[in-house]
């Protein structure tokens, strides 16, 4: 039995990045021998086993063999005779098939670099900064196309080797990308709207043609005009990753990069003889998202986001000029008194929205303290006390809502210092 460390903690090692967990592949063992040291069997597609006492994951050497498409178009293959490069041969790129002895790794996750076993030259292309596809069986699998991207999203100084982009462009053309399950893009396009500059996936998703396959609302953004006093970049795409950059630099959760994700969708279907004007976007961004989610089989929590910023962000911009009467009718279509916290981040989608432009980045966004200061105030009236006494009065049903309202765009208006509607 031959122990091995493998995959990205091997690479995020070379590159000198901090490594949370470790992968191992076992050479020359059965299942029969790993549960017998105390390995618990946890895989079901493969033979993954967790150590006795780290919990880490050991899986045996395989090779897998394309049958059909699909996810489960897969024929594994373990056996004791796999050998380390024949496990290696598998993996989607040079930089994640480089494997450490375990004998040469130490407790504190570091090894010795001069007993890497490295047979695709993983090592000179980490140095080059280069994504490079090991085998031509990369294209076995359309769903490393999603990973290169969100890699390359990551690691924001490489760049795709040639010959890798041609590969993914002929996938693309094969209609490989097609037969993808909506749990594995999700899984991928996730993970990397949560990367440091999360563009960089859809741009290289968009140069090899796989974008317009399976986020075509996304894809059409490019080439759409807007404009340039409020959109200096001018092209919604281009707009579009500024946003979601913009998102990763305030770091904001997922539900907000999904939410900037699909904010401005209704912008690529806008009728050519009003551009650069979108009248009523917002609407048609809501219904593409809708669609997307279900595609995609968003979380509820994203879809829901999603689609109150999709609808109100532009109002939220403009809520400068409004008052409080105004005001309250925003924060009550936000289901912001209800859910103050989700508010908050629809605030954060639209500041990214705000500064995700040209010549805008640093600016600041007044609208989300102006907006936030009125929905403390608001939430602050004694909202049972007011309803106890109307009922006390005599009062029912909805003019108890009444009272309520009117009491709440008092409150607002004290806060902003002006007088009630």
């Amino acid at each position: 039995m031959q122990i091995y460390m493998v995959g990205g903690a091997v690479r995020d090692a070379l590159l000198g990045l901090p490594v949370s967990d470790h992968d191992w592949v076992v050479v020359g063992a059965t299942p029969e021998e790993m549960a017998a040291q105390g390995y618990v069997p946890v895989g079901t597609d493969f033979p993954v086993f967790l150590h006795p006492k780290s919990k880490e994951e050991y899986a045996l050497a395989r090779t897998e063999r394309k049958t059909a498409r699909g996810y489960k178009g897969f024929a594994i293959h373990t056996s004791p005779d796999v050998t380390l490069e024949e496990d290696l041969a598998r993996r989607d790129l040079t930089l994640n098939a480089i494997a450490v002895p375990a004998a040469h790794c130490h407790p504190n996750g570091s090894f010795d670099a001069a007993h890497l076993v490295d047979p695709f030259h993983g090592r000179r292309d980490i140095a080059q900064r280069v994504f490079r596809h090991v085998t031509p069986a990369f294209r076995e699998d359309p769903v490393r196309i999603l990973r290169v991207a969100r890699l390359s999203a990551r690691f924001t100084a490489f760049t795709v080797a040639p010959e890798t982009m041609e590969l993914m462009r002929h996938m693309v053309d094969d209609g490989e990308v097609d037969h993808l399950v909506a749990e594995r893009v999700w899984q991928e396009i996730s993970r990397g709207l949560m990367e440091a500059r999360p563009s960089r996936m859809f741009e290289l998703l968009r140069e090899c043609g796989a974008l317009r396959r399976l986020l075509p609302e996304v894809d059409r953004l490019w080439g759409v005009p807007q404009r340039p006093e409020h959109h200096p970049e001018v092209d919604t795409g281009v707009h579009l990753m500024m946003v979601l950059d913009m998102a990763a630099r305030l770091q904001a959760p997922l539900t907000v990069r999904y939410a900037c994700l699909g904010h401005d969708l209704g912008k690529g279907t806008t009728a050519p003889d009003v551009l650069p004007r979108h009248i009523g976007h917002e609407e048609r961004s809501a219904r593409l998202l809708k669609g997307l989610g279900e595609r995609l089989r968003a979380p509820l929590d994203c879809r829901e986001l999603a689609d109150v910023v999709a609808r109100e962000h532009g109002n939220i911009h403009r809520s400068a000029t409004l008052g409080p009467a105004a005001l309250l009718r925003l924060l009550e279509r936000c289901d912001a008194i209800r859910r103050p916290k989700r508010f908050a981040d629809i605030l954060i989608a639209c500041e990214c929205d705000a500064r995700g432009r040209l010549g805008k980045e640093e600016e600041p966004y007044p609208q989300a303290a102006r907006l936030q200061g009125v929905l403390d105030a608001v939430l602050a009236e004694p909202t049972q006390a007011i309803a106890e006494h109307a009922l006390a009065q005599g009062h029912r049903g909805g003019k108890v809502g009444e009272l309520i309202h009117a009491a709440r765009v008092q409150a607002a208006a004290r806060h902003l210092g002006l007088a009630a509607e």
